[in-house]
């Protein structure tokens, strides 16, 4: 049992509250995932500046910064959240965390993007939000994991999102029942893994098709026809939001949707506390559907 949370804002207004809204809706789901946590933020002008590319990052070597500075010549800013340690620098994300893998191969890439930072620790997840800064944050998208470890180990690591392509992440509450089988064509096909958790194995999935061109809507109607379990997904990206859960809607979702926002969650009481709740339209997701909304 895991907590997901996620709020896309359409209101710029709210922009500045992204963060404080996150932290509270993180705060009703602690019960379902105490072990660890998670967070993306799209859109922060501290963890991502304008003109800059982010990469978050775990076990990261104290010089990280110097050393990637120094290959790139540009100044690498880096800001120390342990365990995650995010650095940001004026240069194209894709080049930015290939420098990164190059100079420090020991640190696990956990987030990439021009405008998506990710944020990982153990413990409790309010803890955990407050330490990073989150209920200070601002931007316009924001997603978020609470962990109660059934298909690895509990570590910052196995937590929640898996962002591993350009400005995506995925949270999963649920299992995929035939994950080591994808795992394996997967491989065979180049991809590359830094965990044993099968929810990595469904975000690899998603990036590969998204980076051979389907769009979100397809890649996730892909997963749906290739994967076996109960789950349901939240993924996010640079421009879009969405929601799917399993053929027989197995494991809890619901979604708030306003002029001002949409919000999805694993349970209506980490939504209650969203200005203009009492007139948003409120449902579950049906089975199988794919809800995509777009910035």
């Amino acid at each position: 049992m895991c907590g997901i949370v996620g709020l896309h804002l359409r209101d710029a207004s709210l922009a500045p509250r992204l963060g404080g809204l996150l932290t509270g809706m993180l705060g009703q789901m602690v019960d379902r995932g105490p072990d660890s946590a998670g967070v993306a933020l799209y859109g922060d002008p501290t963890f991502s500046p304008a003109g800059h590319a982010s990469v978050s990052l775990l076990g990261a070597a104290p010089d990280v910064a110097a050393t990637a500075g120094a290959a790139l010549g540009v100044t690498v800013t880096a800001i120390d959240l342990a365990p995650t340690t995010v650095l940001h620098a004026p240069v194209p994300a894709q080049l930015l965390a290939d420098t990164v893998r190059a100079v420090d191969p020991g640190a696990t890439i956990i987030g990439f993007g021009d405008d998506v930072t990710v944020l990982k620790g153990m413990g409790d997840p309010v803890a955990l939000a407050e330490r990073f800064g989150i209920p200070a944050a601002s931007g316009w998208q924001g997603v978020g994991h609470t962990r109660m470890a059934t298909e690895s180990a509990v570590t910052a690591a196995g937590s929640h999102p898996f962002a591993v392509g350009p400005d995506q992440c995925l949270v999963h509450n649920g299992s995929f029942s035939n994950h080591l089988s994808v795992k394996r064509e997967l491989e065979a096909e180049g991809v590359a893994f830094d965990s044993e958790n099968d929810t990595e194995v469904g975000a690899r999935f998603v990036a590969k098709h998204l980076a051979e061109g389907a769009d979100l809507e397809k890649a996730l109607r892909l997963l749906g026809e290739r994967f076996d379990g109960f789950y349901t997904l939240l993924v996010s990206t640079s421009d879009s939001f969405a929601v799917v859960r399993d053929p027989i809607a197995c494991k809890p979702a619901i979604v708030a949707e306003t002029d001002a926002y949409v919000a999805m969650a694993s349970e209506f009481r980490a939504l209650a506390g969203l200005p203009g709740i009492a007139d948003a339209h409120i449902f579950e997701p049906e089975p199988e559907r794919v809800y995509v909304w777009h910035r």
